[in-house]
């Protein structure tokens, strides 16, 4: 930071989808802001979507805060603090009156605000209110997938009436789902996991899951007692005409990766059963921290390989990404990362 202003070395997409480095400037530092000095950063699949618009990509940054604005009260300098897809709402509709801010209708999300920030980039400003503490617990590598991944699917477990008696399924173990199946088995529940890959079963099973189903090339499930909870965490669509015949009445699908392809499922089946088909996204940031304590007292940790945080380390973790070669988390790490506290 200078008299002149913040200048932050920035990594964006391009209509190419090739990696190219930017600057962002900032004329200073506003009241309530932080400035961040970015350690790690995790690459998720939604950050393929947006390789070639142009933004500064990774909505999952963790860095050391290097400078606080007046009044800021809740960091100070050396702090470790996180952020994930949501930066900022208006602070006064029903939704964030009601602590639900990620529906706030003026809410600002990565890719589509604030789109000369993220992840991957030298530093970051942010409102001190959407950044995270990191607890001791977790290191930095580890925390910047929980950002968004290990969020998205505590939030679909915290919000919607899963409990620890309940059965669940979870369809895919990769980014969302290896953290799902140790989220669901630390929240008491017993878990059923689906992959069309046999051996993912052991890694599966140390995990946390209670059965292991391999899907590929299959006609017909049949898994005993039936799911109160089914999460799908893979890319694609399953057959649904197999799935829903593992549900219980009542029970609930939570699909929970990008797409914008049209979902389409058998419709009597959710109609005559009482099929609840429920949407869920980030967590707004009370189920955040929920998450964070939760991961850190039960020592949920990602699996994650690092690449440099760099125009070529970014491209290759992209590019075995869309690969299917990442296992199961890329985190991008800053060439001079903080030794010490920022692990």
């Amino acid at each position: 930071m200078t008299d002149q202003g913040i200048d932050i070395t920035v990594f964006k997409g391009s209509p190419s989808g090739k990696i190219v480095a930017s600057t962002t400037h900032k004329d200073s530092l506003k009241p309530d802001e932080v400035l961040l000095k970015i350690t790690h950063a995790g690459l998720c699949g939604t950050d393929l979507h947006y390789k070639t618009s142009g933004i500064v990509l990774s909505h999952e940054g963790v860095g050391i805060v290097q400078q606080i604005g007046p009044e800021v009260t809740n960091f100070k300098i050396g702090d470790r603090a996180g952020w994930g897809y949501l930066h900022n709402s208006c602070g006064h509709c029903d939704e964030c009156l009601s602590g639900n801010e990620i529906f706030c209708s003026k809410r600002a999300m990565y890719g589509e605000a604030d789109k000369d920030q993220g992840g991957f980039a030298s530093h970051a400003i942010w409102k001190a209110g959407f950044l995270f503490h990191i607890p001791d617990e977790i290191s930095s590598s580890e925390a910047a997938p929980l950002m968004c991944a290990g969020a998205t699917v505590f939030n679909a477990m915290h919000l919607y009436g899963m409990v620890p008696t309940d059965r669940v399924g979870i369809i895919g173990v990769g980014g969302l789902g290896h953290l799902a199946i140790q989220f669901a088995a630390k929240m008491g529940c017993q878990v059923v996991v689906f992959s069309g890959t046999k051996g993912k079963e052991d890694e599966a099973k140390e995990l946390g899951a209670s059965e292991f189903y391999e899907t590929k090339n299959m006609q017909a499930l049949k898994i005993g007692a039936p799911l109160k909870h089914l999460f799908v965490t893979t890319s694609q669509q399953p057959d649904w005409n197999c799935y829903l015949n593992t549900l219980a009445p009542h029970a609930k699908i939570y699909p929970l990766t990008v797409s914008a392809d049209a979902l389409s499922l058998p419709y009597m089946q959710l109609v005559v059963n009482g099929i609840t088909l429920q949407g869920s996204i980030c967590p707004s940031r009370g189920t955040h921290i929920k998450m964070l304590r939760f991961a850190a007292l039960h020592h949920i940790k990602p699996i994650i390989q690092e690449f440099p945080l760099t125009e070529d380390g970014i491209e290759e973790a992209i590019r075995k990404l869309e690969n299917g070669e990442v296992r199961y988390r890329a985190v991008l790490v800053a060439e001079n990362d903080i030794v010490g506290k920022s692990k």
